[in-house]
């Protein structure tokens, strides 16, 4: 058989064919990066789904939290869906953002958004059995800002959604820094426990701000983005741990920490400070409940709208912040106050019921606190029946009830927590500036987990004895002098359209005639009365309305005795006029609401008027000092150690249902009410359930820790007099001297 050497071998590839396959390969990968970058175009372009626009990029959609502020600066809590609240570069640790950089993408620094070399590497870990993502700092932050729907679970569809994390990545690196994008990032990361931003997860973590984060910190809260559940240090406190030290590991290895650190620190325990967020945390509650409903109604009231001058503000979502005028210590300190003394006063009043049954004739009441619990609302949104739901209330179940020595998990009938609550006692409180009118402390409640319901502006009951100062004031301005002397005995007044009126005092009268001034620090009923008769019940009205008291205030003898409902609210700012010179300033809790970005849309501007004569303020004052100097209100002084100048005024309803203290100092004035939910539930007797004993001793605990504050620089001086003097005699060794010598006085008054 014949060979033809001259055939060419087959395993040979011609040059010409080598040429047309290097051409055909070249074509394919040009039509291929054409393709692709067709593809790209055709993303950018929204075609596989809309991409922000440049004015998107500028101002994220993310839900941001509105802060409320206080007067000092600190955050007394956020209103949010989610809680976040956003902090500039400066405000973050460096560990915070080595910790991140180390983790989550170690070229942060020299890439333009996209990690080609980290990107191509995946598909090599994957070959070898081993995961590792591919994102960039800047593309986990385009699909936070950008994604509602969150990381696709559609295999192709998340495809797609990555390479939409391209493009915007892209765009953010054009239009931001480095620092801008870290920002932004750790704005917006989920860290867990409705920690939303680094912000957040400080606090709610380890209860400090982001500029604080220790290395050991920082790695926990980087750890989480690896897994948030099964990194979670409260759920899984160890797993939390190795990842805090596999993360401070990375640190070491691109040299941020160094070796020596890293043993240092991987040996310590995860120290946490945990607070977990909910939009009751922080502190004065009932306060910031009020507020979002003011806010709400300044803004809607005023049209004040977003930039298109149509969409309203949210509270929730736009991250405001409002400035109050609220004290950051001062309301720590009555708070703590409340806290202190209602512990002593509650086993005062439980002791006052042993042995007896409070509840005694109370079948209407009982059954008026289960239809407003929200178990019985809840039950008749179900269709239950009145008795199916009768049956319930007397089923023992699972119960979590309030304590002063915390919440406890108990199983009762929910019948018997509804008593339980009915012989709660109450307590609330506020504290403002009589010169500026600016609140600066405000305790609304007991427990605003458990009790909602404001009693501070909300809420009002029967002021009693401190309704007795606008009488006194009256009869100040129509001449009387404090060292007037009335026979303490009763009084009678006619009362047209109704049967007469006789007041009886209580407790044993003070014998004999006794000066006004004496009267009032006694709390006298028969001569209140009897300055009721001389000034009549409609100039007492007029005062009290020019007092700044809004609500119902009817034209009756036994409104001088404080048988009408108020606030404390309204209260403190009608004792604020006799503090501030006769001047009432409108009591003011807004300073100012900013949007995220700082621009004001709303400045307050408080109303100022003069309702009392300053003589007759300042007489005030040194009749309301008696009060505590030598009356009902000693006891400030000889128990609690307060002998700076302090005016008061301690009231107490019928029955013992309100106890009462209202006080005033040149820079202060506050209020203070206890008292059940139900005025049908009251102390056994009056020695437990006066003002001075039920509403006096939380007052002095605020002012004692206020005192010892010099930060807050509250005087310690006395009522300074009218620059042109004083007129009307408040001294009564001068008055009864006069009164002696001459009778132009007497004549003056008509006695």
């Amino acid at each position: 058989m014949a060979y033809n050497y001259n055939r060419p071998n087959n395993n040979e590839l011609s040059k010409d064919i080598i040429k047309k396959y290097n051409t055909r390969i070249w074509v394919i990968l040009a039509c291929g990066i054409v393709l692709f970058s067709l593809f790209i175009v055709l993303i950018g372009a929204g075609a596989f789904g809309s991409i922000p626009s440049f004015r998107a990029i500028e101002h994220p959609k993310s839900n941001e939290a509105t802060e409320v502020i206080s007067e000092d600066g600190k955050v007394l809590g956020t209103y949010f869906v989610k809680n976040r609240s956003n902090v500039t570069y400066s405000e973050i640790s460096p560990n915070v953002v080595n910790a991140l950089i180390a983790t989550e993408d170690v070229r942060f620094k020299s890439h333009s958004g996209i990690d080609f070399k980290r990107t191509f590497t995946i598909f090599l870990y994957a070959m070898m059995g081993k995961k590792q993502g591919g994102s960039t700092i800047t593309q986990q932050l385009a699909l936070n800002l950008f994604s509602e729907e969150g990381r696709q679970k559609n295999y192709f569809k998340r495809i797609i959604q990555k390479f939409q994390e391209w493009v915007i990545a892209v765009k953010l690196e054009r239009n931001y820094t480095k620092e801008e994008i870290i920002t932004m990032y750790l704005n917006t990361v989920d860290f867990g426990n409705n920690a939303y931003g680094i912000k957040s997860a400080a606090r709610v973590y380890f209860d400090t701000t982001p500029d604080k984060l220790t290395v050991p910190q920082a790695a926990v809260l980087i750890g989480l983005q690896r897994g948030i559940t099964r990194y979670s240090p409260t759920k899984n406190p160890e797993r939390s741990l190795n990842r805090r030290n596999t993360v401070m590991a990375l640190m070491a290895k691109a040299d941020l920490i160094s070796e020596q650190d890293f043993e240092k620190y991987k040996t310590l325990p995860l120290g946490l400070n945990f607070n977990p967020a909910t939009v009751n945390d922080g502190i004065a509650p009932y306060f910031r409940t009020v507020l979002k409903a003011e806010v709400k109604k300044i803004l809607e009231e005023r049209s004040i709208y977003k930039s298109d001058g149509v969409t309203p503000y949210d509270l929730d979502r736009d991250g405001l912040k409002i400035y109050t005028t609220i004290n950051y210590d001062m309301q720590i300190y009555a708070e703590e106050a409340q806290k202190e003394y209602m512990k002593v006063l509650q086993q005062q009043f439980s002791n006052s019921w042993k042995g007896r049954n409070p509840f005694k004739g109370m079948d209407l009441q009982i059954d008026q606190g289960i239809k407003r619990s929200d178990r019985y609302k809840s039950l008749k949104l179900e269709g239950k029946t009145d008795e199916e739901i009768t049956q319930d209330f007397n089923t023992p179940s699972k119960l979590t009830i309030f304590t002063w020595h915390g919440n406890i998990d108990t199983l009762m009938k929910p019948i018997d927590s509804v008593k339980y609550y009915k012989l709660l006692l109450r307590n609330a409180m506020m504290a403002m500036d009589p010169k500026t009118g600016y609140i600066k402390a405000w305790v609304g409640g007991i427990n605003y987990e458990h009790f909602k319901y404001d009693q501070v502006k909300i809420g009002t009951r029967q002021v009693g004895s401190t309704g007795k100062p606008f009488t006194y004031a009256v009869a100040i301005e129509n001449g009387y002098s404090p060292c007037f002397s009335v026979p303490n005995e009763p009084v009678t007044i006619s009362n047209p359209g109704s049967a007469d009126w006789t007041p009886r005092n209580s407790g044993t009268p003070l014998p004999g005639s006794i000066t006004l001034q004496k009267a009032l620090a006694y709390s006298q009923n028969y001569v209140t009365a009897y300055l009721m008769k001389q000034v009549g019940p409609t100039a007492v009205v007029n005062e009290i309305k020019k007092m700044g008291i809004t609500s119902d205030v009817p034209a009756v003898p036994s409104i001088c005795l404080g048988t009408f409902d108020a606030s404390i609210f309204d209260m403190v700012g009608a004792y604020s006029v006799f503090a501030n010179k006769g001047i009432w300033t409108q009591p003011t809790y807004i300073l100012r609401i900013e949007d995220k970005n700082g621009v004001v849309l709303y400045d307050s501007k408080p109303i100022v008027k003069v309702a009392m004569n300053e003589e007759v303020a300042f007489v005030m004052t040194r009749m309301l000092r008696g009060v505590v100097t030598g009356g009902t209100g000693s006891r400030l002084s000889y128990k609690y150690g307060i002998n700076t100048p302090v005016g008061g005024k301690t009231g107490t309803t019928q029955n013992n249902s309100d106890g009462w203290f209202m006080a005033i100092t040149p820079d202060l004035v506050a209020g203070v009410w206890t008292g059940c939910e139900d005025r049908a539930f009251h102390f056994t007797s009056t020695s437990y359930g006066e003002g001075a004993n039920s509403a006096l001793p939380v007052y002095a605990g605020f002012m004692k820790r206020v005192y010892a504050d010099p930060k807050l620089k509250i005087s310690r001086s006395d009522f300074s007099p009218p620059a042109g003097g004083v007129n009307i005699i408040y001294d009564c060794d001068k008055y009864q001297q006069q009164e002696q010598g001459t009778t132009e006085l007497d004549k003056k008054l008509g006695f």
